[in-house]
């Protein structure tokens, strides 16, 4: 058996295949409510914990507990009441540092091999931050991680709260691998990943697997998955016996590598953006 679970074209080999979408799970009741006092209606204002958010220290909610804590200031006074509002001319405070509102950035790199996916590295190793360097003033973070052995899609936003939400589990967002073994995967292991292997920190689930190409080379797999738990495509094979030699993330929340080489990055379009902040 070549494929499972649904057909893939054969031209259709390093762009997005065309697995079966997994069905989503009901999203999480019971959200926190919170009282605010009554505030003017001043259109330039905005709350401080999406202030906080926009100039990319945090997400919101994150941002709330930071403000309960004492660590954030407006003109020099602490303030601690959720709900608070500032204005383009108060000044913020947080950890001594005078924060500014910065412009949402956007960011898609294709990552080559060997560096590492950290905004600093004390052994001095090669950091995916010196290939976007140069590409906007702002502070941009990476969204979640890619090892220092994987290569292809990794976001960088300065939306806290954009990147929250892409690497919580409860949103499923979906990436795709390109896999290649350093044997033939066998049919009795292709069916076990199916079904789901069992790790030291539980069961890892895959949305879709399937031979590349023809499926003549059983090397080469392709793998939908939208768990999110550090190195788990390695994991999963490892666990079986089969050492990765290649791994490439192809797709990423519906961002693709087209026309994008390997090393390089480019700005999301706004159609792009706004696909990412549907996603729920």
């Amino acid at each position: 058996m070549v494929f499972q679970k649904k057909e893939q074209h054969k031209n259709d080999r390093r762009e997005k295949p065309e697995f079966k979408k997994r069905e989503k799970k009901p999203a999480a009741q019971g959200k926190r409510v919170i009282k605010l006092k009554p505030q003017d209606n001043d259109n330039s204002s905005i709350r401080l914990n999406k202030y906080l958010a926009n100039a990319g220290v945090c997400s919101r909610r994150e941002a709330d507990k930071l403000i309960e804590s004492g660590v954030v200031s407006i003109n020099g006074k602490v303030v601690t009441q959720l709900g608070t509002k500032v204005s383009p001319d108060d000044n913020i405070q947080f950890g001594g540092e005078t924060l500014r509102k910065e412009k949402p950035v956007y960011l898609l790199l294709n990552k080559p091999k060997d560096y590492i996916t950290t905004t600093d590295d004390p052994d001095n190793r090669r950091t995916v931050m010196a290939l976007i360097a140069n590409a906007c003033k702002e502070r941009i973070y990476p969204v979640g991680r890619l090892d220092r052995g994987t290569t292809g899609l990794l976001l960088f936003t300065n939306d806290g709260e954009l990147a929250k939400k892409l690497m919580h589990p409860k949103h499923g967002v979906k990436k795709i691998y390109h896999v290649e073994l350093d044997k033939s995967l066998t049919k009795p292991d292709l069916d076990q990943i199916i079904k789901g292997v069992e790790l030291d920190d539980g069961i890892a689930e895959i949305d879709e697997i399937a031979f590349d190409g023809d499926g003549r080379d059983k090397k080469c797999i392709g793998l939908e998955i939208h768990i999110g738990k550090n190195r788990i495509v390695r994991r999963i094979f490892e666990s079986l016996g089969y050492n990765v030699v290649k791994l490439d993330r192809v797709y990423y929340a519906g961002l693709t590598k087209k026309d994008l080489t390997r090393g390089r990055w480019r700005f999301l379009t706004s159609l792009e953006i706004s696909m990412l902040k549907m996603i729920s």
